[in-house]
């Protein structure tokens, strides 16, 4: 089973907050389908984000969520 391409991020590896994509988010304890398209439309209107910090703007994420996007997002 050799489909060739880039392996999916490793489970519990850095995701990039600059290219991340809703399924990639999804993977993130407390983050659902929702709130992972809410990050991504964030990230975009504001053409990037310069830190993870900057997630605890988009709604529905609290203290616990931003813990597990802290441990898994990269800059």
């Amino acid at each position: 089973s050799g489909s060739g391409g880039a392996p999916p991020a490793a489970e519990g590896g850095p995701i990039s907050l600059g290219t991340a994509t809703v399924e990639e988010l999804e993977t993130i304890d407390g983050i659902g389908p929702v709130t992972a398209r809410k990050i991504v439309e964030f990230r975009d209107r504001r053409g990037g984000l310069a830190s993870v910090e900057q997630l605890d703007e988009v709604s529905g994420i609290g203290p616990a969520t931003m813990e597990s996007l802290r441990s898994r997002l990269q800059p």
